[in-house]
């Protein structure tokens, strides 16, 4: 998870919203990335998207298996889906997202039992300074506004 902060760092430095992540196979790095979205004008550049398109792409497999994916902030419904998609089995993530939080939330669609792939996670790492550094970031945006 501190590798996902520091990704989540260098986000807000670019302008985006500090969301970072990184996905990790048996200890190894598989693919980092953080949001996207202003960069690319992209609106599903999320960090997981990111990370999940990098990872697929590198191993030529859409199926992400024997992965954990680490990332800052709750996954919303559209990276949940991407994860269940992927076939990630474990989702360890920082700060909730009580406005679009898909983990638990607002609902989780990583755990429904009506889907073909269920995940296992693990909230709340490092939750303080993944809020914090979200808190402060919108801070800051507001004050220029």
């Amino acid at each position: 998870m501190a590798r996902a902060l520091e990704q989540a760092r260098l986000a807000a430095v670019r302008g985006e919203v500090p969301v970072g992540a990184v996905l990790v196979r048996e200890d190894a790095l598989v693919a980092e990335g953080h949001n996207r979205t202003f960069l690319d004008s992209d609106p599903t550049a999320h960090a997981e998207a990111v990370v999940i398109r990098a990872a697929a792409g590198e191993q030529g497999d859409f199926r992400l298996e024997e992965t954990t994916l680490f990332v800052t902030l709750e996954p919303c419904a559209m990276c949940s889906g991407a994860l269940v998609l992927a076939r990630v089995p474990r989702v360890v993530y920082g700060a909730r997202d009580p406005k679009a939080g898909m983990v638990g939330s607002l609902g989780n669609l990583l755990q429904d039992p009506r889907l073909n792939h269920r995940c296992t996670v693990t909230p709340d790492v490092l939750s303080r300074p993944c809020g914090d550094l979200l808190r402060a970031f919108f801070q800051a945006r507001r004050r220029k506004g």
